[in-house]
């Protein structure tokens, strides 16, 4: 057996495997560590800890938000191990992944605060009629490499909130961080109700076939999630997916660049653009667009590119080899096809998946990295003459996870906005998700929701029980 510093987490105890596989600092583009490949038993083993886990652990949801207060705790007080774990496998900067680590542990606090409803809809002499919301049992949470502590989080605090148990399977690219999660949060769960689980493909599939899994929730790619989707389907499953997303952002002409250009970018280029919900192509008026194409540009010129662990850098490499092709690829089609690069548009010498941010210019609706979501450190900013046909082009993709429109007048903005076809319409915005606020994707960008009470009411069956009184 493989030494494995990073066990997987079931029933509360450590659990290594015969079987391991490689984890690259995607800094370097080398392996420098091993992680469990799980094995169908053991991942038997992982949803029967949480199947027994579960009667006791639905009774009390009171014993239930203090359990998730306590693992916040927790998550706080080992924040440094956890960063340091995320960088290195993720690449982000570490001031980012310590920021991703204390959000893992607000979320679960603001998880604590929510409470589910008791609708009465009738209470008189001759009956009650009350909707309640019950647990389903085990939950299955599959988590992508992006931002995986928070994705971890939203999935697991609201299911265990709830009465659900959960089996929490990592990425491949990142499972590092949350084996390191399990671990931490042994002593503020009870065991069996979260087990943490890691390994390649199949795993996932199946994970969300298991007889015993009565809910799917899953975040990645649109294929991944029809692949999820179909897993689910035999058994009736309840799934959440969370899916891809070709965000559109929309200037109108009165907008304010000297107050927004700075929020504009890092809408774009947030976590090396690399975040379902960030900017990934952007609508400005022609008589403004190239003002906007050498702001953003100059943005992009000035950002500091490294190795997350070194210090003043703000923005890492792409997280995975593959990621890091499909990049490429787009970039070098766009620019095949005429488009200029105002800012980058190349990797960047030595190793590691590095690309250098990347402003494009003169091209249109049509060019791969403007139709597709190319998840990277790139922006095509694309002109328009009309605003009508603004929102038109921004609604035409079978994307409709976020948008944005920009402007001056906030509510002159909001109009635009509300017309928009995705789950969030942002205002002078992007990217920025708030606490407790509902978060859903339109059209193949998802189906389900997570966060607020929207998405904790997603873990729960409504059942209604109706008492009958005297004769």
């Amino acid at each position: 057996m493989s030494e494995q510093s990073h066990p997987m987490t079931v029933g509360g105890k450590d659990v290594h495997t015969v079987d391991t596989f490689g984890v690259c600092n995607p800094a370097t583009g080398r392996v420098f560590a091993q992680a469990p490949d799980c094995s169908p038993a053991q991942l038997d083993e992982a949803v029967q800890a949480a199947a027994d886990a579960f009667p006791l652990w639905r009774d009390d949801i009171g014993a239930r938000r203090g359990a998730l207060l306590a693992a916040a705790a927790r998550i706080e007080e080992s924040a440094q191990e956890l960063a340091t774990l995320l960088t290195m496998e993720q690449g982000k900067p570490l001031a980012d992944a310590h920021f991703e680590v204390m959000v893992t542990a607000m979320t679960l606090r603001g998880t604590a605060a929510l409470d589910l409803p008791r609708e009465v809809i009738r209470d008189d002499d001759e009956e009650r009629i009350e909707v309640l919301h019950q647990p389903m049992g085990v939950v299955a949470a599959i988590t992508p490499w992006n931002v995986p502590l928070i994705q971890a989080a939203m999935k697991f605090a609201p299911a265990l909130l709830a009465g659900n148990t959960v089996v929490l399977k990592p990425s491949p690219f990142t499972p590092l961080s949350s084996l390191a999660l399990g671990v931490v949060l042994r002593d503020a769960l009870p065991p069996g109700v979260l087990n943490v689980v890691s390994g390649q493909d199949p795993l996932g599939a199946q994970l969300a076939a298991h007889p015993a899994v009565r809910k799917v929730s899953f975040t990645g790619s649109v294929a991944a999630g029809k692949h999820v989707a179909a897993s689910a389907a035999p058994d009736l499953k309840r799934i959440t997916l969370e899916l891809g997303g070709n965000d559109a952002g929309i200037l109108l002409d009165d907008f304010d660049l000297d107050v927004h250009a700075d929020k504009l970018f890092w809408g774009a280029f947030v976590n090396c653009g690399q975040i379902c919900a960030a900017l990934k192509r952007l609508y400005v008026p022609r008589a403004r667009h190239a003002e906007v194409v050498d702001a953003l540009a100059d943005r992009a010129r000035s950002v500091e590119v490294g190795d997350g662990m070194l210090p003043g850098v703000r923005m890492g490499p792409l997280a995975t080899a593959p990621q890091f092709a499909r990049v490429q690829e787009l970039v070098s089609d766009a620019l095949a096809g005429g488009a200029i690069a105002a800012a980058g548009g190349r990797r960047l010498d030595g190793d590691g998946y590095f690309f250098a941010p990347t402003i494009l210019r003169d091209l249109e609706d049509g060019v791969r990295v403007v139709d597709e979501e190319q998840f990277g450190p790139v922006l095509p900013v694309i002109p328009y003459d009309d605003i009508d046909d603004a929102v038109a082009r921004a609604n035409r993709t079978h994307f409709g996870l976020d948008g944005s429109v920009w402007s001056a007048d906030p509510e002159r903005a909001a109009a635009v906005a509300a017309r928009l076809e995705c789950g969030t319409s942002w205002v002078n915005t992007h990217a920025m998700p708030a606490p407790g606020v509902p978060f859903s994707g339109h059209k193949w960008s998802g189906l389900g929701v997570a966060g607020g009470l929207a998405g904790l009411l997603s873990y729960t069956e409504t059942k209604v029980l109706h008492v009958v009184r005297g004769s």
